[in-house]
């Protein structure tokens, strides 16, 4: 399968083919395309031509395209479909978890319609106990399609049920055996079951070191879990240890990138989880809380250095580094900050402490802080400052930068002990209480050397 580049030129063949009906040329130029390719054709389409498309390609192929769309194309275009076209088009020929995924995005009157409709009944009932988990949790991330043998089975039992297991599962990553009462005891490899003689029984030969989650279990943890472990796959467990689902990577990425792209957003001082094509009024609702922080934190700062007026108008040259003492403490704070969010978020700390964690940052607070003061200095020094200025500058990023360190690695992991997200304390939070702590330190530091040296 070649690269796949999406141009006018090709658009705009393929609309003239869809306006000719010339179901033998769109053929011969979408069929070699990824899904994925075919999905980003389609947000170049009027509803129309999409529909089209859709009903000249086979069932799995349109089902697989179906999935590859976001989510606000894919419920646009699922509306203008009546729902036994969309149960016997799509959702049949769907694993069950990218089934629940669609369907829980649309009304439930319309769930109920196409599970009403679904050939398969086995099917729409293990879609429909899959909507009823959070999609948040195990059980929303979970697929009912697995391989499972019991383990009081001979090898030849064994084979026999896994043929007729395997014909719904595009994917072996694991053979899980279970007790009579379906309680998940481990796992068998697929090499086991080759080369072991037809007399073995499966207990007998099953690995039970197995890492399972609860259908609860946050996807979060699920995803820390499976790249801790280097898993492709993890079973998921009901609340008295029966297997009820596995969870596969392609999930958990698209998880990884969810929380991701939500922490850039939030540390980037947007508190909702917006896309580029919604509306204005759900990008001015996600901006303006922190935008109205910072605008708070601007007026806050302005009286800051109001409250020195007397030592401004006395020494006006303290203004020429106000806005560097307000950039370091910002950068240096943010840098702490999202060192101990992206920790915070992967589980790596390990076992340190909030104490030990604080006594790290302020081993390299002082570090860095010692470095820029010296050079800071340096430059007023040869610039040909005064004593004071020189003297006051340098105090001031060395206080500042120590300051900003510590209050960016505190403030995440305080946030994180009361149970909220520490993205937050990134970007905007950590710059606005910077800016204003960072004016009365340097302003407080300049009245005092300023008075001593003056």
């Amino acid at each position: 399968m070649k690269n796949f580049e999406l141009t006018r030129e090709y658009i705009d063949n393929l609309k003239a083919l869809i306006q000719s009906k010339d179901e033998t040329a769109i053929q011969a130029i979408v069929d070699d395309l990824h899904p994925a390719d075919i999905a980003e054709v389609y947000e170049e389409m009027t509803i129309d031509e999409a529909k089209y498309l859709y009903f000249i390609m086979d069932d799995d192929k349109a089902a697989d395209v179906l999935t590859e769309l976001e989510e606000e194309d894919r419920n646009r275009f699922l509306g203008h479909l009546p729902s036994e076209i969309i149960a016997k088009r799509f959702i049949d020929n769907m694993d069950s978890d990218d089934a629940a995924d669609i369907l829980g995005a649309l009304d439930e009157e319309i769930q109920q319609e196409v599970l009403s409709h679904m050939d398969d009944v086995s099917s729409a009932g293990n879609i429909a106990d899959l909507l009823s988990f959070d999609e948040d949790t195990a059980g929303g991330l979970m697929a009912k399609e697995l391989i499972k043998v019991k383990e009081n089975w001979s090898i030849p039992t064994c084979i026999k049920s896994m043929r007729r297991q395997a014909a719904d599962i595009d994917e072996v990553y694991y053979v899980y055996v279970v007790d009579t009462d379906g309680i998940l005891k481990g796992t068998i490899s697929l090499k086991k079951i080759l080369l072991s003689p037809s007399s073995s029984i499966v207990k007998d030969l099953y690995n039970p070191d197995i890492i399972s989650v609860k259908a609860d279990t946050k996807d979060e943890e699920v995803s820390n879990l499976m790249d801790k472990y280097d898993l492709v796959a993890m079973p998921v467990i009901d609340q008295v240890g029966r297997l009820i689902g596995r969870i596969t990577i392609d999930d958990v990425v698209d998880v990884m990138r969810e929380e991701a792209e939500k922490d850039y957003q939030l540390a980037s001082g947007i508190t909702d989880d917006v896309e580029l094509n919604d509306s204005l009024w759900a990008h001015t609702r996600a901006r303006i809380p922190w935008l109205f922080i910072g605008l708070l934190g601007g007026i806050f700062g302005s009286r800051v250095v109001g409250g020195f007026e007397s030592i401004i108008d006395q020494h006006p040259q303290l203004t020429f580094f106000m806005g560097l003492i307000a950039a370091m403490g910002g950068n240096v704070g943010i840098q702490s900050s999202a060192i101990v969010v992206q920790a915070l978020a992967s589980q790596s700390m390990g076992i340190e402490t909030t104490t030990f964690k604080l006594l790290k940052e302020l081993s390299i607070s002082v570090l860095n802080a010692t470095v820029l003061s010296l050079l800071i200095f340096a430059y007023n020094y040869f610039a040909g400052a005064s004593m004071a200025l020189t003297a006051t500058v340098s105090v001031a990023m060395f206080s500042v930068v120590v300051f900003a360190s510590l209050f960016g690695t505190a403030v995440p992991l305080l946030m994180n002990r009361l149970k909220f997200d520490p993205a937050v304390a990134t970007g905007p939070f950590i710059t606005t209480l910077n800016d204003i702590i960072g004016m009365f330190i340097y302003f407080s530091i300049g009245s005092l050397i300023f008075s001593l040296l003056m």
